[in-house]
């Protein structure tokens, strides 16, 4: 057995996941330390197995489900290929071509989509109070059908971005931070500054920094988030940072002051979002069909957001942080200034200097997906390591 891989295949058998299997990922506060574990673990693994040419294919067969109500690159294609990594093909569920125009209820789409399929990832970011919703009525359609003999199989659902977490994203993130760091036990007491930046656009989604607080607090890290009076985040998130952060020894503050949150951070992560009471009146708006006050919403956020154009990430303010050297991370895309909009959230300089650092963290989320899937999908996930490892097929025959 390769030594490394023996270690991951160990570190497995001392954890506690096993209410992982046949299960389904929604936000990650709802999993246990082990289980966060399991995934960080499992997501190394598969990443050693490709880059030494050993093949992760554990399905012959099935279809990984895609539905993608909000735009999506790094998301979409990090589903796509982490199904590929375990031998499942994809297929996207176009709402607009499906028969959901005509009545065709949540009930009855789920199970007609599943019957060859294992896994089901949804991103649904776009109104509170919805997207995760929606995300819970498919499983339990799927888990009736399953326990009615429609369905062989319950396909496990992985959260690939809703209105309150964005667990892919934000787990990717952490791995990155994890291996940046040189592991778990050089975390405790590093600052994380969650901030919001300003852009030129609307509307963001809430889920990347309340799954950024909702995550890092849970690894002894004090974590700051930071953003302009008006800017508040759902305050059930905030209650889920304090309790990690007691729990962890590390600490949870808020601050109204960019400056502040970046002074000897070690790790800074700004990034804009929409006001959550916004978000609230912009789902009312939506719900009543009100064209002309979604408009008038629109053109109120633009300008909230243009009195805070000095909420940016400079050569400046990284210059305050530890050792005026901390780690930038961002979701993708960014607002550059001067590159993507006049006046955005980053520095063009700073953006350069982190783009290959940045393309590395986005580059965890396909294993992160993949890891979800397989703690999901097999009963005993270190015997299949073992197995796969046994079995000694070449992902690509040169």
């Amino acid at each position: 057995m390769d030594q490394k891989l023996q270690g991951y295949i160990d570190k497995l058998n001392k954890l506690n996941f096993k209410d992982m299997y046949e299960g389904d990922f929604f936000l990650t506060w709802e999993k246990t330390d082990d289980e966060i574990e399991a995934v960080f673990t499992v997501a190394d693994a598969l990443r050693y197995m490709r880059e030494t040419n050993i093949s992760t294919k554990v399905f012959e067969s099935g279809l990984g489900i895609s539905l993608f109500r909000d735009n999506s690159t790094r998301t979409r294609f990090s589903f796509a290929s982490a199904c590929n990594l375990l031998g499942l093909e994809v297929q996207d569920l176009d709402e607009g071509k499906s028969q959901i125009a005509h009545g065709e209820t949540v009930r009855e789409t789920a199970n007609m989509i599943s019957f060859m399929a294992d896994v089901i990832g949804i991103r649904d970011d776009l109104f509170i109070g919805k997207g995760n919703a929606y995300m819970h009525s498919v499983v339990d359609a799927v888990t009736e059908g399953h326990r009615d003999g429609v369905l062989e199989q319950k396909p496990t659902l992985v959260n690939l971005q809703c209105d309150i977490d964005h667990p892919t994203q934000c787990m990717a993130d952490m791995l990155h931070i994890i291996n940046t760091f040189g592991g778990v036990q050089n975390l405790k007491g590093k600052k994380v500054a969650m901030t919001w930046a300003y852009s030129p656009s609307y509307g963001k989604p809430l889920s990347v920094p309340q799954g950024v607080i909702g995550l890092m607090t849970r690894f002894g890290m004090d974590v700051v988030l930071a953003h302009p009076e008006g800017y508040e985040v759902m305050p059930e998130v905030e209650e889920v940072a304090r309790a990690n952060a007691a729990k962890t020894g590390g600490s949870f503050t808020k601050t109204n002051n960019m400056a502040e949150a970046f002074k000897d951070a070690d790790i800074v992560y700004p990034k804009s979002w929409a006001p959550f009471a916004a978000m609230e009146k912009r789902t009312e708006l939506y719900a009543q069909g009100d064209q002309e006050g979604i408009k008038a919403l629109e053109k109120e956020l633009l300008a909230q957001n243009a009195e805070h154009k000095d909420w940016s990430c400079t050569e400046e303010l990284m210059e305050t942080t530890r050792d005026g050297r901390a780690l930038y991370l961002h979701c993708l895309p960014a607002d550059i200034t001067g590159v993507s909009c006049e006046e955005g959230e980053v520095d063009a300089s700073v953006f350069d200097r982190y783009r290959d650092p940045l393309y590395k963290e986005a580059s965890y989320k396909p294993y992160i997906i993949a890891a979800m899937i397989f703690l999901a999908k097999q009963k005993d996930p270190a015997g299949t390591l073992a197995k796969l490892y046994a079995r000694a097929a070449e992902r690509h025959v040169q």
